[in-house]
C-alpha cells in the first residue's frame, strides 16, 4: 500500500488527501511533526517538508503540488475524463497558476501563520522550538485572509469553478488551505458570499469527509466546521 507522511493540519498534506480521495485511492497515513527535521524524512525529502508520498513501486514524491500531479498522471488516468486538469494547455496553466497562488501565497500569508501559532506550537515539546504564540503573526493572518477570501469570491463569481468550467486541482488546493483555517474558526465567511458558496460545494464532496472528521486534542473545531450547510 502507498504511504503518505503527513500532518493532519498541514495544508499541503490535506491537498494530497483530497486528491487521493477523489481518485478513490487509499494510502497508509503516517503522522509526522512538521516542525522537526527528522533524519529519516530528510533522506526521503532533503527539504524536510510534508507531504511525502511513497508509491507501491517505492517511488518517492515530495510536495503537495508535485504529489497531486503525480497522482493525476498515475491514478487519475484510469478515471477517464475525471482528471482534475483541463484538456488545453492554457487552461492547465491557469490551474497551475492558482495552485501555486493558494499553496504559496495564501499559505505564506495566512495558513502558515495560523497553523504554526495555534496548532503546531501547542504540540511542541521541550526543546522542539519556541512554543509561545506570536500575536502579531495571528493579527497579520486575520488581516490577510480577507484579501484572499475576496479573490476566491471574485473567481467563484465569474467561473463555474475557480480555474474554469470544471472542478480542478485548483479548487482542492484552495479548499485544503481554507479547511485548516476554518477548523480554527478564523475564516470570516460573512465577508464574501461567493467564496462561501464555492467552499460549501467543495466541502460537500465525499472526498472531504475525512478532513471534516479530523480533530485536535485541546483545540476544538469551530462549530460550523463539519456542517455542510454552514
Amino acid at each position: 500500500m502507498p504511504k503518505l507522511h503527513h500532518h493532519p493540519f498541514s495544508a499541503a498534506s490535506r491537498y494530497v488527501r483530497l486528491v487521493l480521495a477523489e481518485y478513490d485511492e487509499t494510502a497508509e497515513f503516517i503522522e509526522e511533526k512538521p516542525w522537526l527535521r527528522v533524519p529519516a524524512l530528510l533522506q526521503l525529502n532533503p527539504a524536510g517538508t510534508l507531504p511525502i508520498f511513497i508509491d507501491d513501486n517505492d517511488t518517492v514524491v515530495s510536495g503537495g503540488a508535485v504529489v497531486a500531479e503525480y497522482l493525476l498522471e498515475t491514478k487519475g488516468a484510469r478515471m477517464g475524463e475525471v482528471r482534475l486538469m483541463p484538456e488545453h494547455a492554457a487552461d492547465r496553466a491557469e490551474v497551475r497558476r492558482l495552485v501555486e497562488w493558494f499553496s504559496q501565497k495564501l499559505h505564506g500569508e495566512v495558513t502558515n501563520y495560523m497553523v504554526t501559532e495555534k496548532v503546531y506550537k501547542r504540540r511542541m515539546g521541550a526543546g522542539e522550538g519556541n512554543n509561545s504564540p506570536d500575536p502579531a503573526a495571528i493579527r497579520a493572518a486575520r488581516a490577510n485572509i480577507r484579501y484572499h477570501l475576496q479573490y476566491i469570491g471574485y473567481l467563484a463569481g465569474r467561473r463555474n469553478w475557480l480555474a474554469g468550467r470544471e472542478l480542478s486541482l485548483a479548487d482542492f488546493a484552495a479548499a485544503a488551505e481554507l479547511s485548516c483555517i476554518d477548523y480554527l474558526g478564523e475564516v470570516p465567511w460573512e465577508a464574501d458570499e461567493s467564496a462561501k458558496a464555492w467552499y460549501a460545494r467543495v466541502k460537500s464532496r465525499p472526498s472531504f469527509r475525512s478532513l471534516l472528521s479530523d480533530t485536535l486534542r485541546g483545540v476544538p473545531a469551530s462549530t460550523h466546521y463539519a456542517d455542510l450547510d454552514f
